[in-house]
């Protein structure tokens, strides 16, 4: 699979040659929707919790006498079917939201993001990304050049300066390999990737 190698100001250079067990699988729908769900359902902290009609603050005062209103009989208002009551089926802190993805799913729907990326043009590779200094205008500079406004940067190594520079650009996300995800592939608009980051990406996925 050959990508563009792009350069300081964003054009197709040359031509990079990308392994085809990374850059050239067959794009599965079915899959890569599974694996983006899993990934947002795993990051989930589960904290959200109701109460119960035991939790509610209210009073065991009956409201009203049980004969003669012509309403519903009601013993205290923590029902649940009074307004401000408890719920019956009360979400609880410890629910689990985890889903399991095997390993050979989770490689396979990767590749084929990153197939279809490829594929879309919306994949490109260069040399390498580094600034002289932690100064976001610098690198806001570089991606203005490029005629970049949306990016997920895969670099094989992220020092300092690429990661203060980075890390205050709203539409901008720079990460090693190992932490590239696919809610981020699909997410940013283009995605970069440094040439040594591509070898690691064939041996994470291929």
């Amino acid at each position: 699979m050959q990508l563009e190698l792009l350069n300081d100001q964003g054009q197709a250079s040359s031509k990079y040659d990308a392994p085809e067990t990374v850059f050239g699988r067959e794009y599965n729908e079915d899959l890569v929707h599974q694996i983006v769900v899993a990934y947002q359902a795993n990051a989930r902290q589960g904290t959200r919790a109701q109460k119960d009609r035991q939790m509610v603050k209210h009073s065991t005062k009956k409201p009203f006498k049980q004969k003669g209103t012509g309403r519903a009989r009601a013993g205290m208002t923590s029902s649940p079917l009074w307004r401000g009551g408890g719920r019956i089926f009360p979400n609880s802190p410890e629910e689990n939201f985890t889903q399991k993805i095997n390993k050979k799913m989770y490689r396979a729907g990767m590749a084929a993001i990153f197939s279809q990326l490829a594929r879309e043009g919306r994949l490109a590779v260069v040399d390498s990304l580094k600034i002289e200094a932690p100064k976001t205008k610098l690198l806001a500079a570089k991606f203005k050049a490029m005629n970049l406004q949306s990016v997920l940067v895969i670099s094989d190594v992220v020092d300092d300066n690429l990661y203060l520079a980075s890390r205050n650009l709203p539409n901008v996300l720079v990460v090693e390999p190992r932490y590239a995800d696919p809610l981020s592939l699909v997410h940013y608009k283009k995605v970069l990737v440094t040439k040594a980051a591509i070898d690691q990406l064939k041996e994470m996925f291929a």
